[in-house]
C-alpha cells in the first residue's frame, strides 16, 4: 500500500539536520506499524503537487506554520484536491494544519484562536461512539500539541470524535475515509522540546513555555494513535468488546 504524504510545512532550518522533515516523522511513525507500507511525499507548499489524487492509496496531510485563513495560492489548489480525494472515496488523513485544511475545504471555518498556544501534552476525551478504526477505544488521550490555530465551524459532514476544553473539536471524522486529529502524534518529545525552545520568548510567552514544559512530564498515547492511523488509511474496521 502507498501512502502519500502532503508536505504543507517544512521543520525550521536549524532542526533540519536532526530531525529531517515532517514527511520523515511521519514514514517512521507509520513504518513501525506496517514496515509493509510505501511512501511518497509532495511539497505541496512550493506547489509540487501529485499529477493525480490517484498516485497513492491514501493521504496523509502534515502540519505547517502557516493558517489556512491566508488563503495562499497553493492552499486554494491543495484544498480542491482534497475534495477531489474525498468525493472519490480515498482515504485522507490530516493533522494539525492538516487538520485544519480538510475542514476549511468541507466547508468549516479556521480562526487564530483568541485561546492562544496550545503547547505541550494534552489531553483529548473521545466521544462514546468513536470512528470505527480507533482500536479499543480509551476514555482520553494524550498527545502533543503545537498550535494558535482552531477549526471554531465544523462543516456539515463533520462529527466530532475528540475533543478538550482548549480545543472543543480537536478530532474530526468524515464518514468512513476522511478524518483529522489537531495534536501531532508524529511528534517525538525531542522535536516538541526543541520546537518550544527554539519560539520561547520571540513566539511563545514565558509563562506559556512553563506549563507546556511541565506537562511534557506526562507520556503520550503516540504508539496507539500510530496504529490507528494506519488502521484508518487501510480501511480497517474493529470490533468493539460488549
Amino acid at each position: 500500500m502507498k501512502i502519500g504524504i502532503l508536505e504543507t510545512g517544512f521543520v525550521p532550518d536549524e532542526m533540519q539536520d536532526e530531525f529531517k522533515s515532517y514527511p520523515v516523522m511521519f514514514k517512521k511513525m507509520l513504518g513501525s506499524v506496517d514496515p509493509s507500507l510505501e511512501f511518497q511525499s509532495w511539497s505541496v507548499l512550493i506547489d509540487q503537487f501529485p499529477d493525480s489524487i490517484r498516485d497513492a492509496d491514501a493521504w496523509v496531510i502534515t502540519g505547517s506554520k502557516h493558517g489556512v485563513y491566508e488563503n495562499l495560492p497553493w492552499m486554494i489548489r491543495l484544498q480542491a484536491m482534497l475534495r477531489d480525494i474525498v468525493a472519490a472515496d480515498i482515504p485522507v488523513f490530516g493533522v494539525c494544519f492538516g487538520h485544519q485544511i480538510l475542514a476549511a475545504a468541507l466547508g468549516g471555518t479556521v480562526v487564530k484562536s483568541d485561546k492562544g498556544w496550545g503547547i505541550g501534552v494534552h489531553e483529548y476525551k473521545l466521544a462514546q461512539n468513536t470512528p470505527k478504526w480507533v482500536e479499543d477505544a480509551p476514555a482520553t488521550m494524550k498527545l502533543n500539541a503545537f498550535h494558535q490555530d482552531q477549526v471554531v465551524k465544523l462543516p456539515e459532514t463533520a462529527s466530532v470524535w475528540a475533543s478538550s476544553e482548549f480545543c472543543p473539536y480537536a478530532g474530526l471524522n468524515y464518514g468512513d475515509r476522511a478524518a483529522s486529529i489537531q495534536p501531532h502524534p508524529e511528534f517525538s518529545f525531542e522535536y516538541e522540546n526543541a520546537l518550544l525552545q527554539a519560539r520561547r520568548g520571540e513566539l511563545i510567552p514565558e509563562d506559556v513555555a512553563e506549563i507546556a514544559e511541565e506537562s511534557m512530564k506526562n507520556p503520550v498515547d503516540g504508539n496507539s494513535f500510530a496504529r490507528w492511523i494506519v488502521a484508518f488509511l487501510k480501511g480497517e474496521r474493529h470490533i468493539r468488546a460488549a
